[in-house]
């Protein structure tokens, strides 16, 4: 391989990051100190969300999402094909069963009028569903408007998966303030926009809410007399009140978030820039550049282009191969969760969800990173076209 290879996703890890952790590393607490709430106070103040609960992982941060709204066995958790599989696991691990709603071609998100087709349905036969979790895919919002009537008309409950969304807007109001939602989670994982090496977040605008978030969090475990069952014993006393987990963030990766939070809005910034530049780079291509719905700023976490696979000779994995083999450090997000081997036990099958799969058999994530030259995009575009335009 004679090129560097150039990542589809990439952390920066500035000066000022590593003395924020090595402070926390000469500090008294590398564990529940004042690190994890500046934190969630940079995210609420951010947002705009009255609460925010830091966890290890968006996997937990959904988790104890789905706990607090009281998801359990006999319950359904809807969610999109195309996503990370965590989004659907989250139902799983609570016991509810899972079920999935096609997404729009063009947004590549879940389908609004698919989602109310599925609800006629599934109110006449008795079997609505307690959450759904809409996935901010690529960093672009759902149709979060049409998702909250059809969630007021039909009883359920909203988790926003926000996993890639950090930093976008809908209606000119930043992602993760619930207005639309009962929870919305964050990730920040190292190829994530804002990035705590692994860690998530969970917001809401419910006080219940974050008080049970926050005993899940934690072994179920509590100091506050208010919900305890009888007078404390003393200064050392606790109660278990509910089957918890530990599921907290350290001092660590807080101390490293409240560093890159300061630099959100510059990492956004040069997202949009460089998908700006990807679109005018790409226009005379065989493929299908991101669509964006009206009234949204993506987070842009993904540039996910779609190949015109009846214009060129090569088949998807060829292009893919292609790319990887000459530097360039492509993927592809996702495999939809209903064709997984795990799924497809459960009874699901390839045809359930067409346009989730049309999008799979031609996607390809491009690299996106805010440190990404100029130098780096053009080659990226340069071996595209290379790959897309020659003869096999």
């Amino acid at each position: 391989m004679s090129n560097p290879v150039i990542p589809y996703g990439k952390q920066e890890i500035t000066q000022q990051d590593i003395d924020a952790v090595i402070s926390v590393l000469q500090s008294d607490f590398l564990t529940q100190g004042p690190q994890v709430p500046a934190f969630e106070k940079a995210l609420t103040d951010f947002t705009g969300a009255e609460y925010a609960l830091a966890v290890n992982s968006a996997t937990s941060a959904l988790h104890i999402a789905c706990l607090s709204l009281g998801l359990g066995n006999g319950d359904w958790l809807w969610t999109t094909p195309v996503t990370f599989v965590a989004s659907a696991n989250c139902g799983l691990y609570c016991g509810a069963q899972v079920d999935f709603v096609d997404i729009d071609p063009k947004t590549y998100n879940m389908c609004p009028v698919s989602l109310e087709t599925k609800l006629k349905l599934a109110q006449q036969n008795n079997c609505l569903p307690k959450v759904v979790v809409p996935v901010h895919l690529c960093g672009q919002p759902c149709d979060m408007k049409a998702i909250r009537r059809l969630a007021d008309q039909y009883g359920f409950a909203i988790i926003e998966d926000a996993s890639h969304a950090i930093g976008g807007k809908y209606d000119s109001k930043p992602v993760g303030n619930c207005e639309y939602s009962d929870i919305t989670v964050f990730s920040f994982h190292p190829v994530k926009i804002v990035t705590t090496a692994e860690g998530g977040a969970a917001l809401t605008n419910s006080v219940e809410l974050a008080e049970k978030m926050a005993l899940f969090r934690s072994h179920g475990i509590t100091r506050d007399e208010s919900l305890m069952t009888e007078e404390s014993h003393g200064g050392w006393y606790y109660q278990q009140v509910e089957l918890g987990y530990n599921y907290r963030m350290t001092e660590l990766q807080a101390a490293l978030g409240v560093s890159q939070m300061t630099r959100l809005s510059d990492f956004v910034t040069a997202r949009h820039r460089l998908a700006d530049r990807y679109n005018q780079l790409l226009v005379e291509l065989p493929v299908t550049r991101p669509y964006q719905l009206p009234n949204t700023y993506s987070g842009l976490h993904l540039y996910v282009i779609r190949l015109n696979l009846d214009a060129i000779t090569k088949t998807h994995r060829e292009v893919f191969d292609a790319l990887r083999n000459n530097g360039i450090g492509v993927n592809l997000h996702y495999i939809p969760v209903h064709t997984q081997p795990y799924y497809q036990d459960m009874g699901f099958k390839h045809g359930d969800y067409p346009h989730a799969e049309d999008y799979y058999h031609n996607a390809i994530s491009l690299p996106m990173f805010h440190l990404m030259t100029e130098q780096q995009q053009d080659e990226v575009v340069r071996v595209l076209r290379q790959v897309l335009l020659e003869t096999k």
